[in-house]
């Protein structure tokens, strides 16, 4: 009997999971104990948690990171990003104004183009953040090179070294910079459009050359091989391979970038808009103006390679014992040990129902001017499933992997209401892998090189989306790569030895029916 109603948890479970997932025996009013000869009861596990290093996280998002910021608590940490521009695949410049027809008297009758010349009269480089972490006065300095290799969007870990892609020569310039920009007027910084939105957007600038880059690099390229322009990937083999942006001076604030422009300066003749033919003013002088366009930028659609870097103080954080910590970007998770075999070997003969999981945080007091906030949510995911549900883009199915929000008003708590799938799953796994090795079973070897037992909590932004049933759907998860932490109840510390409880156990909540009917009818 010892697997009989174990090989009915799953649909058990999965028969309860329109239950409350915050109550805390799942689906025990569905059943009638006296005539079922079934009883409801309630165990807890406990669960050993600690924290260890993230390290380098997948990070693909359109937001690029850049700045430095250190803490009291958690050291420093630090960021920039690559990214490659775009090229549309209709791109085109403007023509150099040239008459085509004259009448008898030599006057023009009709012209194409309309710039003023083959020249180019400002180049700049944009960045534009809509946000920012910290002190938003703190002096900065940014630095832009130009990178010399094509970025490879396979690699898309926070430990890149971006000395792979750019040298020292390939700086673009230098700006210093804060977060808010006092020069801009209010009148500029308020101005919004016919609905009310906002129209401004804080940015960094980088004047380039205009003749140096602006005409030898992108006009000069143009004339001569409009190939190069048919399309991002022929832009970037040939013209630009993209951009790395870092903060090499200031400390207290990084800007969340979403989107940088390659921006143009021409000089242009205001012409008929039937012949072409260039207007004059009344004093006889052309008629003229320049304009500005972005012509190359990188969009939503553009993944940024953001780089993170945090100071050895993580790793002294992570080696505290008597509670756990999350720690965000790329800096801490919380690793959980589920008492898989404890509950098999007291449950076997009985249903699983539910298993109700909670980290509490400790109350954070905001004790210094730019305090990081608890991460809004979490996902708990197998250890061994964890870098493939980012790299593959997964979702949470509710069996190997969950998410949860933070409740900050009432409890100060993530709650996993019923992770029954996950502890079923699990015990069916080794059942089956002690199955197929047979008389070759090693159990300790098997346990360590699948971190069987062993769960992380990591902080994440979850996106979700609405159907037409106005049922909401999670579509996207990713690693939370804004500044953020929690520090947790729970740890590995213990009252004594290696075999003696632990001090602060989080508990596992289980609840399970019992067949209770008098022996003679069991089989």
């Amino acid at each position: 009997m010892k697997l009989k109603y174990l090989a009915s948890v799953l649909m058990a479970a999965a028969a309860l999971s329109s239950c409350d997932e915050e109550t805390g025996q799942l689906g025990m009013s569905m059943l009638d104990p006296e005539s079922d000869y079934m009883s409801a009861h309630t165990l807890m596990f406990d669960v050993e948690t600690q924290s260890v290093e993230a390290g380098p996280v997948f990070a693909k998002t359109s937001t690029g990171y850049i700045g430095r910021y250190t803490d009291p608590e958690f050291g420093y940490y630090e960021s920039g990003f690559l990214t490659a521009l775009t090229c549309t695949e209709n791109f085109s410049l403007p023509e150099v104004y040239r008459v085509t027809e004259r009448d008898a008297e030599g006057n023009p009758t009709k012209a194409t183009g309309f710039m003023s010349g083959d020249s180019v009269t400002a180049v700049r480089l944009v960045v534009y953040y809509d946000d920012w972490f910290g002190d938003s006065l703190n002096a900065c300095r940014m630095s832009a090179y130009e990178l010399n290799t094509a970025l490879d969007y396979d690699h898309r870990y926070t430990d890149l070294d971006p000395k792979q892609y750019y040298d020292e020569s390939g700086l673009l310039g230098r700006v210093a910079y804060s977060a808010y920009d006092a020069s801009i007027p209010d009148s500029v910084r308020n101005e919004t459009d016919s609905y009310g939105n906002s129209t401004y957007t804080p940015y960094v600038a980088f004047k380039l050359p205009n003749k140096e880059f602006g005409e030898e690099r992108i006009l000069k390229p143009y004339r001569e091989h409009p190939e190069y322009f048919k399309g991002s990937d022929a832009f970037i083999d040939n013209v630009f391979k993209g951009v790395y942006l870092t903060t090499d001076q200031g400390d207290g604030t990084v800007l969340y970038a979403y989107r940088v422009d390659l921006q143009m300066q021409f000089h242009f003749f205001y012409v008929n808009d039937t012949t072409g033919v260039k207007l004059q003013k009344k004093d006889g002088t052309d008629s003229t103006y320049y304009s500005t366009q972005t012509l190359f930028a990188s969009t939503k659609e553009v993944t940024q390679i953001n780089r993170f870097v945090n100071s050895d103080r993580i790793q002294q954080k992570a080696a505290e014992t008597g509670h756990t910590y999350l720690k965000s970007p790329a800096g801490i998770f919380t690793q959980a040990t589920l008492p898989y075999d404890d509950i098999y070997n007291q449950l076997a003969n009985d249903t699983l129902n539910g298993a109700r999981l909670t980290f509490t945080n400790y109350r954070q007091e905001s004790k210094y001017d730019f305090s990081m906030d608890t991460p809004g949510e979490v996902l708990l995911v197998r250890k061994k499933d964890y870098r493939k549900f980012f790299e593959n883009n997964e979702v949470p199915d509710d069996i190997t992997s969950y998410v949860a929000t933070h409740n900050a008003e009432e409890t100060n708590q993530y709650t996993f209401g019923n992770i029954a799938r996950l502890v079923s799953y699990c015990i069916n796994e080794k059942k089956q892998a002690r199955e197929a090795a047979g008389d070759a079973w090693d159990e300790e070897k098997w346990m360590e090189e699948n971190e069987w037992d062993k769960v992380l909590l990591i902080p994440v932004v979850v996106t979700t989306s609405n159907d037409s049933y106005q049922s909401t759907r999670i579509i996207n998860v990713q690693h939370d790569l804004e500044p953020g932490y929690a520090k947790l109840y729970g740890g590995p510390e213990r009252e004594g030895g290696a075999d003696s409880p632990l001090k602060n156990p989080l508990k596992l909540e289980v609840t399970y029916t019992s067949f209770d009917a008098p022996e003679a009818t069991r089989e």
